[in-house]
């Protein structure tokens, strides 16, 4: 059941068109993952999405809400974390906590009970007292991140989360992603220009590029779009041109040849299937010595479908 749709959105800034026709729907619970290069449009499209800027044509729908006829009733169910940190400096760990917790109307008991358990679920208890001015990058995102969640929302988006953040609260940031996720079916809209964040966490991608849609659906959907493949790489006692005429008959393999005294194999992720090249391996008698599998990852996949890095 998809909990936001996004149908026909287009956005113009004077005569540039920034977003042509975008359409797209994000399952409840689901982890989404929104990428593409610098100015490829991302940005304006989550502005659009959390009611910031007005799209020219189509419209979204989160929880049933159009951000555009019903805004406050869609925001309701929305925790944003932003690319630039919008946090009070010279203010308290907790104090920004409590300050932004009254725009998302709670107060009194309920207030502080929230706010420790933001703190808590952030690893910044023991930093409750400190100002803000203070911390490091990577708490300041970690606050960041317990000021969207603090009303428990049904969504929450996160737009480049990791920017300067150090390995721990990157790790701190990714774990509670996850946990919310599986414990509370929160559904998470994430952006990044690290494909390897993208690729361990989300289910399901859209990629977007000068404004156009380039593909969209599950990784495993994704990487079937690209024109490269997984390869493995097979050392074996008793390695001839007999040998490898037989793997290149194996259903799902690209290419095979020698190099350097082991078998280069190029393989369709979708329809290879190993245990084939195992079978083979023992009707001919043959020991294995080393064998190395690398799928394709999704940073050479995006390359693929580009022709450009996600970094450029």
């Amino acid at each position: 059941m998809s909990i936001i749709s996004v149908k026909n959105v287009t956005k113009r800034f004077d005569d540039k068109l920034v977003l042509d026709n975008i359409s797209f729907d994000i399952n409840e619970a689901d982890i989404f993952g929104l990428i593409g290069p610098n100015g490829a449009g991302k940005s304006t499209l989550l502005n659009i999405m959390t009611g910031i800027l007005k799209a020219n044509g189509g419209d979204v729908t989160i929880g049933g809400y159009s951000i555009s006829k019903e805004p406050l009733q869609a925001k309701e169910l929305i925790g944003l974390v932003p690319q630039e940190l919008a946090l009070m400096e010279t203010m308290t760990a907790y104090d920004n906590l409590e300050y932004f917790g009254a725009f998302y109307g709670l107060g009194g008991k309920l207030l502080k009970e929230r706010i420790e358990e933001a703190l808590e679920v952030t690893g910044l208890s023991d930093k409750r007292k400190e100002k803000v001015k203070k911390f490091s990058g990577g708490m300041k995102r970690r606050l960041n991140l317990a000021v969207a969640i603090m009303h428990r929302p049904k969504i929450l988006i996160l737009d480049e989360p990791t920017v300067g953040v150090d390995p721990q609260s990157r790790n701190y940031i990714f774990e509670f992603l996850k946990k919310i996720n599986r414990e509370n079916k929160t559904t998470i809209i994430y952006t990044s220009h690290y494909m390897e964040e993208v690729e361990q966490l989300c289910n399901n991608i859209f990629i977007v590029d000068l404004g156009k849609e380039i593909a969209s659906g599950s990784k495993a959907m994704i990487k079937s779009m690209a024109s490269i493949h997984g390869s493995i790489k097979l050392k074996v006692d008793k390695l001839d041109d007999e040998f490898m005429i037989k793997v290149k008959g194996i259903n799902g393999v690209k290419t095979c040849s020698i190099k350097e005294n082991e078998l280069a194999i190029s393989v369709d992720d979708n329809t290879f299937e190993m245990k084939k090249l195992l079978e083979l391996i023992i009707k001919e008698d043959r020991k294995v010595i080393n064998l190395n599998i690398e799928e394709a990852s999704l940073e050479e996949v995006f390359l693929s479908l580009t022709g450009k890095k996600l970094r450029d």
